[in-house]
């Protein structure tokens, strides 16, 4: 069961992390507590993760709030998740702890989940996010290239975010637009067919924004 969950195909759309079921959640927990080398597991954006950050008792507060939207329940977990990363925009181990302790959850629990979906993010990102599609579609016309470009172009490696805090760079397993192959998404903005030849002038059109 384990292995299935690890080696299953995940998309990053937030609407399928808001639609998991409180079983889903539930049973990915289960299998955490069953299986402790299983929060283990990290993309290669997450494995260097040691961001360190001081919480307000203001951004203490709206944890709770948010936790108290779903009724402090753990099987509601993912749906804080969700909505704790939208108000702050990454999910740090110092607000995973404030999660767990008011959902009456461990932390390793809630840190399995977390890096199980490649969706929430431990670190900052940029003021423009740029994700590369690398899914199948995408993957044999040349997402790698195009991947291996932008990290030329902004002197960042996948799961970084520039100097400056305008772009980090992530990878997505699908956007459901594979006729576009190789999709990326600069925020919410599609482009497809991307070229390597193409990075530059996207990176440009956001530059002096």
């Amino acid at each position: 069961m384990v292995s299935k969950i690890l080696t299953e195909d995940k998309t990053n759309k937030p609407e399928d992390i808001r639609k998991a079921s409180k079983t889903d959640a539930e049973n990915i927990i289960q299998q955490i507590d069953k299986t402790p080398t299983m929060y283990t597991y990290m993309s290669p954006e997450k494995e260097k993760v040691k961001v360190k950050v001081k919480l307000s008792e203001e951004k203490i507060n709206k944890i709770k709030e948010i936790c108290e939207l779903f009724g402090n329940e753990g099987g509601e977990l993912i749906n804080v998740l969700h909505q704790t990363q939208h108000a702050f925009g990454y999910l740090p181990a110092e607000v995973q702890e404030v999660i767990a302790h008011s959902l009456n959850l461990s932390t390793a629990h809630v840190y399995g989940v977390v890096t199980f979906y490649s969706y929430f993010t431990m670190i900052p990102k940029g003021r423009f996010p740029i994700s590369i599609c690398t899914g199948t579609a995408c993957y044999v016309r040349g997402a790698e290239k195009v991947l291996e470009e932008f990290k030329r172009q902004l002197g960042i490696a996948v799961g970084e975010t520039s100097a400056d805090g305008k772009f980090s760079l992530s990878c997505l397993r699908c956007v459901g637009a594979c006729g576009l192959a190789p999709v990326i998404l600069v925020g919410e903005k599609v482009y497809g067919r991307v070229s390597p030849d193409g990075v530059k002038a996207i990176i440009e059109a956001y530059k002096d924004k």
